[in-house]
C-alpha cells in the first residue's frame, strides 16, 4: 500500500478547467434555497445568486436542472432563501450533496414553514415566487419577485477556493 499526499481525485494542474478556477476565486455567498412542504420539500445550497433593489426586489439565481430544487421552480412556485452562518459549512455540504444525512436533509439545521417554504431559523432569508425559469449555460436562471425579508444580527458566510469565510 502508498499513502500518497495529494488528493487523488483531482486533476493535474494543466488539467483543471480555467473558467471553474477563475470562479473559485471569486466569493460567492452562501445560501440554502428550498421550497415545498412536509415530505416534498426540496433544497440545495446555491451560491449563484443576486438580490435585486427597487421598487419589487428580485431575486436571480442558477441552479442546477437536474437537481430536485431545479425540478421543482417554475413559474409561481414560491422558495425561500436562507443566508449561511459561520458554522454551517456541514450544512452547506449536506444541501449540496456532499454529505450525508441520515433522515434526510431537513434533519440538519432547524427549519422553520413560512409562506414561501422551508427557512432555516436564526438567518437571515427573504421568501420569493418564482417569475421566470430559463436555461442559461448548463444551468435554469430563475427570477423571482420577493415578498417578505428577515435580517438577523449575524453576517454570512463567502465559498472560495473550496472553503467557507465569515464576513463579520
Amino acid at each position: 500500500m502508498t499513502i500518497h499526499t495529494d488528493h487523488p481525485f483531482v486533476p493535474a494542474e494543466g488539467d483543471k478547467d480555467a473558467f471553474r478556477r477563475l470562479r473559485g476565486r471569486l466569493p460567492a455567498p452562501a445560501t440554502v434555497v428550498a421550497t415545498g412542504e412536509g415530505r416534498a420539500r426540496v433544497g440545495l445550497t446555491v451560491s449563484s445568486i443576486v438580490l435585486v433593489d427597487g421598487r419589487e426586489p428580485a431575486v436571480t439565481l442558477f441552479v442546477d436542472p437536474d437537481s430536485d430544487l431545479g425540478e421543482a421552480l417554475e413559474p409561481g412556485v414560491r422558495a425561500a432563501v436562507s443566508v449561511l452562518q459561520a458554522g454551517d459549512d456541514w450544512l452547506a455540504e449536506v444541501f449540496a450533496g456532499l454529505a450525508p444525512a441520515p433522515g434526510g436533509m431537513f434533519t440538519v439545521g432547524t427549519w422553520l414553514d413560512s409562506a414561501w417554504g422551508p427557512r432555516l431559523q436564526d438567518r437571515s432569508w427573504c421568501g420569493f415566487a418564482v417569475d421566470e425559469v430559463r436555461e442559461v449555460g448548463w444551468s435554469h436562471q430563475v427570477t423571482g419577485t420577493v415578498g417578505e425579508v428577515g435580517v438577523v444580527a449575524a453576517s454570512g458566510v463567502a465559498h472560495a477556493r473550496g472553503r467557507f469565510h465569515d464576513l463579520g
